[in-house]
């Protein structure tokens, strides 16, 4: 089950909406709904969190790319949402299956790459020959300019919205739409 909201920035302060995440599949998707919410093209925060498992942050200004990040890349690899951001993080691209079978040998392999397997974190989800890493992944001074530093940020595990919500002064709003 996932929880996501909206925290825009407004000259008197935070507004919160939760959103639903329905029409969302891909990251210009996330980062639309989140513009749409802006005012004045200032700070918008959208926060998705998936049963205390993990936790994503992206972080929109006006036309700027979305900051993004996401608190253990191995638990949200195997959420659609998930997925969502750490493919933005760790730089995976949505290749065509087909065009992954062009460059295999009839053996399976890779041209020129041997047939034997490496060994591979069995805790981490391999998608197209990539290990995603566990742990932290993406900008973690997301937030350091509005009051949650980078270590704050790592140090956060459960009920870590409501936490980030605490240090921006903005656990009124978050909690109306809780």
């Amino acid at each position: 089950m996932y929880f996501a909201a909206l925290l825009a920035r407004t000259e008197v302060g935070w507004e919160a909406s939760d959103t639903e995440l329905d029409d969302v599949e891909t990251l210009s998707d996330l980062t639309d709904l989140a513009r749409d919410a802006s005012v004045d093209e200032d700070t918008v925060l959208v926060f998705i969190e998936q049963e205390d498992a993990w936790f994503g942050i992206l972080r929109v200004e006006g036309e700027e790319d979305p900051r993004i990040y996401v608190s253990d890349a191995a638990a949200a690899a195997r959420s659609s949402y998930g997925e969502i951001l750490i493919d933005e993080v760790i730089g995976r691209d949505d290749e065509d299956p087909a065009d992954e079978l062009d460059s295999l040998d009839l053996d399976g392999t890779e041209d020129g790459e041997s047939d034997v397997n490496d060994e591979e974190d069995e805790d981490s989800p391999v998608t197209a020959g990539e290990t995603v890493p566990s742990g932290p992944v993406g900008d973690q001074e997301i937030l350091a300019d509005l009051g949650l530093g980078e270590a704050e940020l790592l140090a956060l595990d459960t009920d870590a919205m409501a936490e980030i919500a605490e240090a921006l002064g903005a656990a009124e709003v978050l909690e109306t739409v809780r």
